[in-house]
């Protein structure tokens, strides 16, 4: 997170919360939870292969409790998510890979299995989609550098006025627009920080204050949903559809999902004003920082517009979203506005935190795990609704307790493998296809906002002491339900239509 970021005190406030959890949370029972972890990994790894699917080789054996790990380890979070990521990685590299330990290569070949190639996992660290995700953080460190997104933030509410229920309407798509290519975190800890005098300054006894704390990270977590740079589960989804064939462009991504996270904006505003309505008669917004005119700026400015536009206008301009993602890395470094202290900025915790899922999935393919569960299971079998609803009934809860990037990491990988398999992919096709499911993961990551610890903008915005935990359960419960029922309406009509 950028220390020159409006709001970085917030975001702060919120990592020494989250510390503060883990030295209050006793040491024995975090010991417990990792070791329930390693022990579960243990016993996959070393009871026989024929103990668990006939076929199965020691490599994909070990493979199976890697994954076991992860998903344990990510529930449990005994260490930082991004953490159990590098050391699924680190244990693929070791134990699975074709440069592997000899102690771990001392088995026939037919009895070992196919390895997985150890240029594939660790090209998982510089793969395309992570370096969207680059582009995206150096455009918001020149926007923060330069003054942009406070001029943006005041320009875009200015037309909302005083009145306070338009002025909430104002902050939840402000709020929404901005996630779309900033950091929710930051966007959520920026928008918080303009609306601290106004929650001073309401009335005590009113319940708008609520209504405008809430809003932020409500909108934060959907905008989110715009783009494919939005949030990571967008692009954990996007990277798995192009593995099977299947390619939405970044602006193909926002023709239908912007239209969608717009709604539910009007519907979050909706609500907020139905169940926190205001007594002030009227909000005052006082927004400070200028808009910066040195060249160097004004060369921002244009990279900014020039990059939203390429990625908007992908398919019309034939350059991939990926690509259009290192023109602001190389304009801004050039200019002088990327520094190396910015670079070490960046969130590189959520790109080891991608890269570990994404590494997962390597090592399900190559080493033929994929398959081998898929024929055992017969997904094919299973009636469309039961693998669309429950995986997006799944996915949602889980979002609402472990980190939304760590649940898109263990869903999405085997969604898109089962997907892959003819039957499943003709049984999915009168409800939208592998589309449906995949992306139907993103949006229910999106959406698990129901407590605090769901989110770091749910956090940041309980720490303003302006929200009961019941009001966060209350209206996450209400987006939830409804943005799921009108994500997946959404998908299986765009897909139903081959529109995605």
């Amino acid at each position: 997170m950028f220390k020159i970021f409006q709001g970085y005190h917030l975001v702060e406030a919120y990592h020494k919360w989250k510390k503060s959890l883990k030295r209050d949370d006793k040491t024995v029972s975090r010991a417990i939870r990792l070791i329930i972890a390693v022990v579960a990994a243990l016993l996959v790894w070393c009871l026989p292969v024929e103990t668990w699917i006939d076929g199965m080789t020691i490599i994909q054996k070990r493979t199976l409790a890697i994954f076991l790990f992860a998903i344990l380890m990510w529930l449990f979070e005994a260490v930082p998510a991004w953490t159990t990521s590098v050391m699924v990685v680190v244990l693929l590299l070791f134990t699975t890979s074709n440069s592997s330990l000899v102690l771990f290569n001392n088995a026939a070949p037919e009895i070992l299995g196919q390895t997985t190639s150890y240029k594939s996992l660790l090209h998982c660290f510089a793969d395309p989609i992570i370096m969207l995700f680059i582009g995206g953080f150096v455009l918001a460190i020149a926007a923060s550098k330069t003054g942009l997104d406070l001029y943006l933030a005041r320009v875009m509410l200015k037309p909302f006025g005083k009145n306070p229920k338009f002025v909430l309407l104002g902050f939840l798509l402000v709020t929404g627009i901005f996630s779309m290519f900033l950091s929710n975190t930051a966007t959520a800890a920026m928008m918080l920080t303009f609306l601290g005098p106004v929650l001073k300054a309401l009335p005590a006894d009113g319940k708008g204050k609520t209504a405008l704390a809430l809003a932020i990270p409500i909108a934060a977590n959907i905008g989110g949903m715009g783009t494919p740079i939005g949030t990571p589960p967008n692009a954990i989804a996007l990277k798995y559809m192009s593995e099977i064939g299947i390619e939405v462009g970044f602006g193909q991504w926002m023709a239908f999902m912007i239209p969608f996270t717009i709604i539910l904006l009007l519907i979050a505003w909706v609500m907020l004003v139905k169940l926190f309505p205001f007594k002030a008669k009227e909000i005052t917004l006082n927004i400070e920082g200028e808009l910066k005119k040195d060249w160097r700026s004004i060369v921002v400015y244009i990279t900014f517009i020039c990059t939203v536009l390429l990625w908007v206008l992908d398919k019309a301009t034939g350059v991939n979203a990926n690509v259009v993602a290192m023109l602001p890395v190389g304009v801004c470094a050039i200019v002088g506005v990327l520094t190396k202290r910015d670079l070490e900025e960046i969130s590189w915790s959520v790109l080891w935190m991608v890269a570990g899922g994404f590494a997962l999935g390597v090592a399900l393919q190559e080493t033929g795990l994929a398959k081998t569960l898929i024929a055992v299971i017969p997904f094919g079998n299973w009636p469309a609704v039961v693998m669309v609803v429950g995986s997006g009934l799944i996915c949602y809860v889980m979002a609402n307790f472990i980190s939304h990037t760590a649940t898109a990491n263990l869903l999405v990988p085997i969604l898109a493998a089962v997907g892959a398999s003819a039957a499943v992919a003709t049984n999915l096709a009168p409800l939208g296809g592998v589309s449906t499911l995949l992306i139907g993961v993103a949006i229910g990551s999106s959406l698990g906002m129901v407590l605090p610890i769901s989110t770091p903008p749910n956090a940041i915005a309980a720490s303003t002491g302006m929200i009961e935990q019941k009001d966060m359960v209350k209206t996450g419960l209400i987006m939830g339900i409804v943005g799921l029922v009108l994500g997946y309406g959404m998908l299986i009509v765009l897909g139903s239509s081959g529109l995605i």
